[in-house]
């Protein structure tokens, strides 16, 4: 099971903005789409950044309210950890259990296709695990 199952059934939609947003419009599509993260591209697509809730929280609670107007660019976090589309479900459960990130975004051939969330890593180890506890009653029944 790879994380490509992952965005084949959850979708490709990318949330992002570009580095000049400021973090009000973060906090505007962030309760808009009902999301904890969005993505900081750079002109060209490229990941520049990701910004997400605790980023935001990190910084009012640190410089205060004025923070609002300056670009996101400013508050994001910048060496964002990708993976491959090709990486196993259980290989990204490491990663973000051990880094403590609950999103992951995806690149394949050095562009951003896809972002995961840890939500969407359980709900798909849960399916299979179902899955696979329901072949085993299947075949106890037969035999």
């Amino acid at each position: 099971m790879t994380v490509a199952s992952i965005l084949d059934e959850k979708g490709r939609n990318i949330i992002a903005l570009d580095t000049m947003a400021t973090v009000t419009d973060a906090l505007k599509l962030l309760e808009e789409k009902g999301i904890g993260v969005i993505l900081i591209t750079n002109s060209d697509g490229s990941i520049a950044g990701i910004l997400s809730e605790r980023d935001i929280v990190r910084s009012l609670a640190s410089k205060g309210a004025d923070i609002l107007g300056d670009p996101a660019a400013l508050h994001m976090t910048k060496n964002v950890v990708t993976c491959s589309e090709n990486d196993a479900v259980t290989t990204v459960m490491g990663i973000m259990s051990n880094k403590r990130f609950r999103h992951l975004p995806v690149t394949g051939d050095g562009k951003l296709i896809g972002v995961i969330s840890i939500g969407d890593v359980v709900k798909r180890r849960i399916e299979v695990i179902e899955k696979e506890a329901e072949d085993i009653r299947n075949y106890i029944a037969t035999v």
